[in-house]
């Protein structure tokens, strides 16, 4: 399997391949990029002219075709011109949920060469200040629920409301056209900010490129794939339908904006969105309804549908490909996941990016995954990756260390935060990631945060690990393990458990479960257990400082 992977990459990248890879300068430093590629969004947006009449975005009773959304992107990029002086560089903040008017406002941008601001939905108003202050935009786009969580306390920043102001605003430039003035590649594009669990969330500035190169990324992989899998004859049958996917993820992340809002419209595919608060029967209907063949959940979205009832009594017979981010997935939901696949182990997917990697730096699927459930993949062309020790020293084979990446996707830096950019960025443009892992037969292996590393007298614990074996027990829906403060230990492990409805299961019989598998030392001593969902940032990440009781749980989840 590992010779026709590489074979395959090979065939592709090569010179004349049909993702030839070949070297360039890219901010002072010489990198692998695609010979072929579009140099700017507005450049990539054009290219969906062929796609005239298909559905791209639906949501509610609304569908937008391509011709649409690319008259009403001229018309939003024109009248933010001639109305708020909008120009190359300037800054836009969009505070809001997954309306299409955030996914308009967010080409209309980034086609003048401006930079999005993309706001975390979940803020309170403070938090939105706080960013705000920090970005500086000529315009402020919300909705109304966005809007109040202002207050009295509005920024003195013009603001849009895009649910009712919005088609006032296309209609001053019925006839625009695209802006055609120049864009760089290495132009900034979007600022997408940090979970901020552990102190004021930083802004992490992405290009053109990184944008474009995400697409890219993804596109390889799946031409890969189904290459791979004609070879091996597992290539499917038949007419496949086309590609309608389920975008549960919020626009201020990457599983939202760059899969859900740039890599559909690359590809052509109809994008189907929801508002409010999650709903796992909600997700199930509309699986069902618009014949959904993809869908990626975040942190709990994906075990909460699985975990659902009546799941048994939808037809989720046009699902193509299963995917979950945002944590990491555990073995006992991967098999899940298979069992409501037609296509089983063949559709379901991770990798492993952030956004200051940009794109997705690891990825794995099928039959490797099954084979390998614990890796994110393996590192993906145009990257490399080192794993540190605490020194700076690259480690070898199997050795747990630091995460390094280095790839022309990497963002420019922290918005106006020269030290935290210095600290995770070289020069030569290797990036600090803040995770713990290694790299093992080619394939990368992430153990968790280093930030959530228990230690418990001599030994080191994570916190992962003893999740996942939680999170196979058949009445649990999700788990989180926290270190508590120890006088003796230092620190002792507490499990916060959350079961399904009709459950007694408790820590006698967890404990028990625990120990089949585990060393006595990561075996909790203090358990909680709870009816409602674990507190998760939009992200999809347990808010543990809020577990831990350091912090009231400030997201809003609408």
């Amino acid at each position: 399997m590992s010779d026709l992977y590489q074979r395959i990459e090979s065939q592709l990248t090569e010179a004349g391949g049909v993702f030839e890879i070949h070297e360039e300068t890219v901010l002072g430093a010489t990198m692998p990029v695609f010979k072929s590629r579009p140099r700017s969004l507005r450049e990539l947006l054009a290219t969906s002219v062929g796609h005239a009449d298909a559905e791209y975005i639906v949501c509610g009773d609304r569908r937008i075709s391509y011709a649409d959304n690319l008259r009403t992107v001229a018309q939003a990029a024109s009248a933010l011109r001639s109305r708020y002086g909008i120009e190359h560089g300037d800054r836009i903040a969009i505070f809001a949920e997954n309306h299409p008017e955030w996914i308009t406002s967010f080409w209309a941008a980034t086609s003048l060469g401006a930079v999005v601001a993309a706001l975390n939905g979940w803020w309170t108003g403070d938090e939105a200040r706080y960013a705000v202050e920090l970005s500086e935009p000529k315009l402020i786009i919300a909705d109304k629920k966005r809007i109040a969580r202002f207050g009295d306390q509005l920024p003195d920043v013009p603001i849009l409301d895009l649910q009712s102001e919005f088609a006032e605003l296309l209609s001053t430039e019925p006839d625009a056209e695209l802006p055609t003035n120049p864009i760089a590649e290495d132009d900034p594009a979007v600022i997408l900010f940090t979970s901020g669990t552990t102190g004021r969330p930083k802004g992490a500035l992405q290009s053109h490129r990184g944008l474009i190169g995400f697409v890219q990324v993804g596109f390889l992989h799946g031409y890969r794939n189904m290459l791979i899998a004609a070879e091996l004859g597992n290539a499917p049958t038949g007419t496949q339908a086309p590609m309608s996917a389920l975008i549960t993820a919020p626009l201020f992340h990457l599983s939202g904006l760059h899969q859900g809002a740039v890599m559909a419209l690359a590809a052509g595919g109809k994008t189907v969105w929801r508002l409010g608060r999650f709903e796992p029967s909600q997700v199930l209907e509309l699986i069902q309804a618009e014949r959904i063949t993809q869908w990626a959940g975040l942190g709990a979205m994906v075990p909460r549908v699985l975990s659902h009832p009546d799941i048994d009594k939808y037809d989720l017979s046009s699902l193509r490909n299963l995917g979950s981010g945002g944590a990491p997935t555990s073995a006992d939901v991967q098999a899940g996941m298979r069992r409501v696949l037609p296509n089983g182990a063949t559709g379901v997917g991770l990798g492993y990016g952030s956004s200051e990697t940009v794109t997705a730096i690891a990825m794995i699927g099928g039959d490797d995954l099954v084979e390998h459930p614990t890796s994110v993949g393996r590192i993906q062309p145009t990257h490399f990756v080192e794993i540190r020790d605490d020194d700076g020293r690259p480690v070898g084979e199997g050795v747990e260390g630091e995460i390094f990446v280095r790839s022309p996707y990497n963002m420019l830096g922290y918005w106006r935060n020269d030290e935290a950019t210095t600290e995770a960025l070289d020069p030569e443009r290797w990036l600090a990631t803040g995770d713990i892992g290694r790299m093992q037969n080619g394939r990368l292996y992430i153990n968790s945060r280093a930030r959530d590393l228990i230690l418990r007298g001599a030994e080191n614990v994570y916190p992962v690990e003893i999740e996942h074996r939680l999170e196979a027990h058949e009445d649990v829906v999700e788990a989180a393990v926290v270190g508590i403060d120890h006088a003796e230990l230092g620190q002792e492990i507490k499990a916060i458990v959350v079961r399904k409805p009709s459950a007694t299961i408790g820590e006698d019989e967890l404990r028990d479960w625990c120990s089949e598998v585990l060393a006595p030392f990561k075996i909790p001593r203090e358990w909680e257990f709870r009816a409602q969902p674990l507190p998760r940032n939009a992200t999809g990440k347990v808010l543990k400082n809020v577990l831990r009781g350091e912090s009231d749980n400030l997201f809003v989840e609408e």
